[in-house]
């Protein structure tokens, strides 16, 4: 570690400490203040003579137009992977929610749970939901029915949107077929299906400690109210008519089924075949929601009586609702590659060797600095799970899956203001960002510390078994 390198690292966490600031105490607009953020770690990089290497020409030396390039560049890629899966989402979530399809799927599952259990309904509906659909995704489909089943059940809002979000991340951070542990078993050539065993038996205690507990401490100290969400019942119009139930349900889970299309192709390497190149197709992401929200505009909209005008307003309405959301996202995006092109995530990488701890620890290090660092859970396993290729290598002892699940589990440690998931929570659930930074960013804490222990401590059973 070079002097230059600890001063990318000090002024890195400078920024981060600006960016919080600009935001919640000078209430400057998330996008400038993730753009200025961006621009002090640039010319931070510039000012120290961090090299880059640009394909088909020499090593050169950092210039702030390379800075300004790396900042459109993580946006464009930002946006580019979440922006249709975004706007698809809040869509189908409006046309879930002005057909009543909302209050029905609430109702039936309130009945079917009861009242005194809606928390294992938020739950079932998050581990179902959440295996195979990106966190984004998932939070945007259930969005309406945690809204109505508050409603519903005058609890706290916040004692169910919580639980919601950590088993939703847990999901997104530790399971197949999501893309950040895909790579990560690539990578370390490691059994998908051990990892989906322990991501089970780690992930599910983690998400309980970090969502339903945290949340009976969490309604004491943060008191938010749910946005709004419109009422049906009792008040449908003459010639319309609410969804039923099977067709409403359908509806919600057909991108789950069109991911997990792709997700059993993967699993059953057909990659290469045609039935199984269509079945990537239509499984990803963007094909699947625009798929699900052409399905609901009759299943929610024309069988329920709704013109085409009236559905075109619904979707317009929604799609403008968080175009501020979508930008500050992509913010987020640049913020995170000026940070790795200037050098700070490799920079935390070789920190962290230096201290020559377990390999699981060590994982589980590398992979928080850099989620802290970047802000992409996705990047730090990606990141991590290269470095960790020689470790593993050198600890043959070593459990590869629960190092996976270590790596997976320090990916969604501290989410912040770098991170796009920070600001889809916050406006997703009408937070302030003071509320956000009390909530999500502690219960992702929670879902990274807790992770950790409980995989150390299983890795310890473990061990002591196998011999």
């Amino acid at each position: 570690m070079t002097s230059s390198d600890w001063f990318l690292l000090v002024l890195a966490f400078c920024a981060i400490g600006l960016l919080v600031l600009l935001v919640t105490r000078w209430k400057v607009n998330a996008f400038i203040a993730l753009a200025l953020a961006s621009l002090l770690v640039g010319m931070g990089a510039v000012a120290t003579g961090v090299k880059i290497a640009v394909p088909g020409a020499p090593v050169r030396a950092l210039t702030m137009l390379d800075v300004i390039d790396s900042f459109q560049t993580g946006l464009g890629r930002t946006l580019g992977s979440t922006a249709a899966v975004i706007a698809l989402g809040v869509m189908l979530g409006k046309l879930l929610a002005e057909s009543g399809g909302a209050e029905v799927l609430a109702k039936r599952f309130n009945q079917f749970f009861g009242p005194q259990r809606v928390g294992l309904c938020i739950i079932a509906l998050a581990l179902v939901v959440g295996l195979t659909t990106w966190f984004a995704v998932g939070l945007l489909l259930l969005l309406p029915i945690l809204l109505t089943l508050t409603r519903e059940t005058k609890r706290p809002f916040l004692l169910l949107a919580i639980p919601l979000l950590s088993f939703l991340s847990v999901m997104h951070g530790l399971m197949p077929p999501h893309p950040g542990p895909v790579t990560a078993i690539a990578k370390l050539h490691a059994n998908m299906g051990k990892v989906l065993l322990w991501g089970f038996l780690i992930g599910i205690p983690t998400a309980a400690v970090a969502g339903p507990l945290f949340a009976r401490l969490a309604v004491k100290r943060v008191t938010a109210n749910p946005p709004e969400i419109a009422q049906k019942m009792g008040v449908v119009r003459e010639g319309f008519c609410l969804p039923g139930f099977g067709l409403t349900l359908l509806t919600i889970l057909l991108p789950v089924l069109l991911m997990l299309v792709a997700t059993l192709v993967e699993l059953l390497h057909f990659r290469d075949t045609t039935l199984g190149r269509a079945g990537l197709f239509i499984g990803t992401p963007a094909i699947a929601m625009l798929a699900s929200v052409i399905f609901a505009t009759w299943t929610l909209g024309r069988r329920c009586g709704y013109g085409a005008q009236e559905l075109l307003k619904f979707t317009e309405v929604s799609v403008a609702s968080v175009g501020m959301t979508l930008l500050i996202v992509g913010g987020g995006g640049g913020f995170a590659r000026v940070l790795a092109d200037s050098g700070v995530a490799q920079t935390l990488g070789e920190l962290v060797k230096m201290a020559h701890l377990s390999p699981l620890l060590y994982g589980w290090l590398v992979s928080a600095f850099i989620r802290v660092a970047t802000g992409s859970a996705t990047v730090a396993i990606t990141v991590t799970s290269d470095l960790l290729v020689p470790v593993a290598a050198a600890h043959p002892e070593v459990n590869i899956e629960l190092l996976i699940i270590a790596i997976g589990c320090g990916s969604l440690f501290l989410s912040h203001l770098n991170d796009s998931g920070f600001w889809i929570v916050k406006d997703c659930l009408g937070l302030t960002v003071s509320q956000t930074l009390r909530t999500w960013t502690v219960t992702e804490t929670i879902v990274g510390l807790c992770g950790l222990m409980v995989t150390l401590g299983v890795d310890a059973l473990w061990r002591v078994i196998v011999r």
